[in-house]
């Protein structure tokens, strides 16, 4: 019972000391959340900056005029690559568009490594000669290998094109980054060696390729001789602002919301006076990293757009697995997850029906 008359006693003063301490703790504690909030805020200023470097400082970034910009091809940087550059092809020797003029030519990007791939395709899709009265050529274009094999790598490519005369081969570093420089110069070969060609595909080496259904539509008399580019066309398709994303974009880089149309670079297939009307607005656009949306901005340049397949099921991508033998039926151009998979409905694509 003491302490608590004690603790009476002692009330008056206590209470003062209790109320000079709140004090007191109340100032620290405001200067401490001042701080807190103070590095609150610059945190948050700071992941501002480093998630959207373009925002709220555009006119730091804005290009110079052309006459005084550097040439993109000197620094690239991480959104452009290196083109037009000092790039020649170094294997070049097959008869397509030498001594013999297809209808249709099919060129499939490649990597140095992708043996397994351009054997698959030679024995499947890549086979097909004749189709619907019209001759089909295939060839693989690729870049420089790199790595420590680099050297093994080229020889074991020297062999195989002797075995199929079917490389084409620049002195540009193959990799998923250089795609425009592999596309680019893809168009200079076609300008310069085929002239003579109605049409070209270009498609990817993990594709099933319905060649019949190919041919078919490029005979239909509907379809365009001229400043003609069709695939899966991606119309509004918006330019990425998340720097997580792989196709990120700053807006200095491209202030546009969207890119112009362009059919994705899975496989699109173009009329041959294309490639040299390409060609000649390269200069005018840096290129972008993203190929198939580079196309799109150079077709733009001269007014040209895609246009959307007759049906939406004749180029498929992210589709649900297994195709039906109706959907084979129908496709011209569709994604696989493997191999073997592309290996199977191409089988089964030759006499699938609905």
């Amino acid at each position: 019972m003491s302490a608590p008359q004690d603790g009476h006693r002692r009330t008056g003063a206590g209470s003062q000391r209790r109320g000079n301490t709140l004090t007191v703790l109340m100032e620290s504690s405001s200067r401490h959340f001042a701080h807190i909030f103070i590095c609150m805020v610059g945190a948050v200023t700071i992941l501002l900056v480093y998630l959207y470097p373009d925002w709220g400082f555009e006119s730091r970034h804005t290009p110079a005029p052309a006459s005084l910009a550097a040439p993109a091809w000197k620094d690239p940087g991480p959104y452009y690559v290196a083109y037009p550059g000092n790039y020649k092809f170094i294997m070049d020797d097959t008869p397509t568009c030498k001594t013999r003029t297809p209808f249709l030519l099919l060129v499939v990007p490649v990597a140095p490594g992708g043996v397994a791939a351009r054997d698959t395709i030679r024995r499947t899709w890549g086979s097909e000669k004749l189709v619907l009265g019209q001759r089909v050529e295939t060839l693989f274009i690729l870049g420089l290998p790199s790595g420590a094999d680099a050297k093994q790598q080229q020889e074991k490519l020297q062999l195989e094109n002797l075995q199929h005369q079917d490389l084409i081969q620049s002195n540009f570093k193959d990799g998923y980054h250089n795609l425009t420089i592999k596309t680019m110069m893809t168009l200079e070969w076609l300008v310069a060696r085929c002239d003579k060609l109605s049409y070209v595909m270009k498609i990817d080496a993990d594709m099933l390729l319905h060649v019949q259904n190919l041919v078919k539509l490029l005979l239909d008399p509907s379809t365009a001789k001229q400043n003609y580019m069709t695939g899966l066309v991606w119309w509004h398709s918006p330019v990425l602002r998340n720097p997580f994303n792989k196709f990120y974009m700053p807006r200095y880089v491209i202030a546009e919301p969207e890119y112009p149309p362009y059919p994705l670079g899975m496989a699109y297939v173009m009329s041959l006076d294309l490639p040299a009307k390409i060609l000649a607005a390269a200069p005018h656009i840096k290129p972008i990293f993203i190929e198939d949306a580079y196309l799109g901005m150079c077709l733009k340049h001269h007014g040209l757009s895609p246009t959307n397949a007759p049906e939406n099921t004749m180029f498929m991508v992210d589709h649900r697995h297994p195709l039906s033998d109706c959907s084979l039926s129908r496709v011209i151009a569709a994604t696989t997850t493997s191999i073997p998979q592309m290996t199977s409905y191409w089988e089964r694509s030759r006499g699938a029906k609905c």
